[in-house]
């Protein structure tokens, strides 16, 4: 008997047997607002991507539900910054939340929980004189923080600072205040990367001095985030995120296989510039983002946050 693979790479044949899917609703999109815009500021190192007003938010949310994508991960910038973050405590991601809430019930909001967009330092948290961040004080902060998200109606509250014990006082004070309905999906193995530098132009987030290598993870360590994944397990994480993801495929695949949790993946900016300008010059196709996306599913992701959630949720519906 002949073994002939190719009689199921067949038109046809081939979706039947297709080991893996990608769907819309395996898609988070990321929703970014200003609190000094009057109108929608367009973001050029995130080509297609802007700063909204809480209206034009809305309608956005309104535009990605309609796609199929369940779920936006909202990020702010404050009308202002201190050294604190203190404009983290309320403003304009809780009138967001607020907002899409009430006006798009259909999507999930998702609130990203760091204090880097709101300090006027750039960095994760509370500083010491020498630059490094206060763990206790900054703890402190993103409990006060995740509540206030928790108040507004969010779904789902999303530390991303890789601050030691945060899922912990965070899982702690919502409970105490009896929001334990609401989900926490922690940055649990985010990495030291190059691939961010689009965001933190989208949301003024560079830092004025010295680097976050001294909380995020060693490129070069997988261990690492094993450990990283089950204390934010065991302190109340619902959903784990990895982050970046195409560069760490390896760390998705090993993270899920091991813990059999819910696995979130950011595809993040410098993953999207990156792929964009390709495409944009010619140099690959809009096949690159599919493919690229089924990649990161195939690895063990259940979800990926990814700024071609529209794009490729508008393909998709004509497969």
């Amino acid at each position: 008997m002949t073994k002939r693979p190719a009689r199921l790479r067949k038109k046809g044949v081939r979706k039947l047997v297709r080991e893996t899917s990608l769907l819309p609703s395996d898609l988070i999109c990321p929703l970014f607002v200003d609190e000094n815009a009057q109108k929608p500021i367009a973001i050029p190192s995130l080509p297609g991507f802007y700063r909204h007003t809480v209206e034009t938010a809305v309608s956005e949310a309104e535009a990605i539900t309609e796609l199929g994508v369940p779920a936006v991960i909202v990020f702010g910038v404050p009308r202002s910054k201190d050294e604190t973050g203190s404009a983290a405590l309320s403003g304009i991601v809780q009138d967001t939340i607020r907002a899409i809430k009430t006006q798009v019930p259909a999507a999930t909001v998702i609130a990203d929980v760091c204090l880097c967009e709101y300090t006027s330092h750039g960095h994760c948290g509370i500083v010491n004189e020498d630059g490094t961040i206060l763990n206790g004080p900054t703890l402190e902060m993103l409990r006060g923080v995740a509540t206030s998200y928790a108040r507004a109606g969010v779904d789902i509250v999303a530390p991303s600072g890789m601050i030691d014990g945060m899922v912990g006082a965070i899982r702690a004070q919502l409970d105490e205040e009896r929001f334990d309905g609401v989900a926490i999906m922690p940055y649990a193995a985010k990495y030291y990367s190059s691939f961010y530098a689009p965001f933190r132009d989208a949301v003024d987030s560079g830092c004025a001095f010295g680097d976050r290598s001294a909380h995020q993870m060693d490129p070069a360590n997988t261990d690492e985030a094993v450990r990283e994944v089950r204390l934010d397990l065991e302190e109340g994480a619902d959903i784990i995120m990895i982050k970046p993801a195409l560069p760490y495929l390896d760390i998705i695949y090993r993270i899920k296989q091991t813990f059999g949790v819910p696995v979130a993946a950011y595809s993040v900016s410098g993953e999207y510039a990156m792929l964009r300008a390709a495409i944009d010059n010619g140099n690959l196709t809009n096949d690159a983002i599919l493919e690229t996306l089924l990649s990161i599913k195939r690895a063990g992701a259940d979800m990926i946050v990814t700024y071609f959630a529209k794009e490729a949720a508008k393909t998709l519906a004509y497969e």
